[in-house]
């Protein structure tokens, strides 16, 4: 119910203030499982996705995010559980596990579920290599991958930034990618090396971002 109260309200203010560009809307369905594959730039992208989507779609988020006091923790907690976000300890030695299963019990019921397979925020806009994790979701709940190009959220909400901006912002839904079928006698390996080259290619198609080549780390902390 949060949800819907929110979604009926937040995003017509949100579209209003920062007017984004989607395209390819039709292109999502509307019933059933889905992943949704998108590049990441900023932290905003989890708040974009779900504003502009036509459908709820759920991502994870940082367990810190929902455990906060007072006032400003339960609107918090509220805001994120609004939007559909899921939270995750990340400081759990079974972290990429848990979201893993977290995951899957989303799809499993029939909803939709957001994720980033470069695995952390691009700091230079180049578009990363895909990390499998993508794939092995795909292949293991069988559901269809809609590919998502996201342009400008670096400048509405930088890296380090604790408040979005106003910025002109692209979203476009690529067409679903189905895999069923596919890979049959292919090593697992392989197959999920493939399917995630091939949704990268699919998110590159959507942003024209420059091609790093590399897979993106989490910056060094001292």
């Amino acid at each position: 119910m949060l949800y819907e109260v929110l979604h009926a309200t937040v995003p017509p203010i949100a579209r209003t203030i920062w007017r984004p560009w989607v395209e390819g809307v039709e292109n999502v369905p509307m019933t059933g499982p889905v992943l949704f594959a998108s590049n990441h730039l900023s932290f905003a992208d989890s708040v974009v996705i779900p504003i502009v989507a036509p459908r709820k779609v759920a991502f994870l988020a940082k367990a810190e995010y929902f455990t906060g006091t007072g006032i400003r923790g339960r609107m918090m907690k509220a805001w994120f559980e609004g939007l559909g976000m899921v939270p995750v300890d990340r400081n759990d030695s079974r972290a990429a596990l848990n979201s893993l299963d977290v995951a899957l019990e989303i799809l499993g019921r029939g909803e939709a579920f957001g994720i980033y397979p470069e695995g952390t925020r691009s700091r230079d806009g180049r578009l990363y290599r895909g990390r499998t994790g993508v794939a092995q979701l795909a292949l293991t709940a069988g559901v269809p991958v809609v590919p998502v190009g996201l342009i400008g959220t670096a400048e509405l909400q930088p890296v380090d930034s604790t408040l979005p901006r106003l910025a002109k912002v692209t979203v476009r839904f690529g067409q679903p990618i189905d895999f069923a079928g596919r890979f049959e006698g292919l090593a697992p390996g392989r197959a999920r090396r493939e399917a995630t080259d091939e949704i990268m290619d699919a998110v590159h198609a959507l942003t024209g971002q420059v091609l790093a080549g590399t897979y993106n780390e989490h910056p060094a902390t001292a």
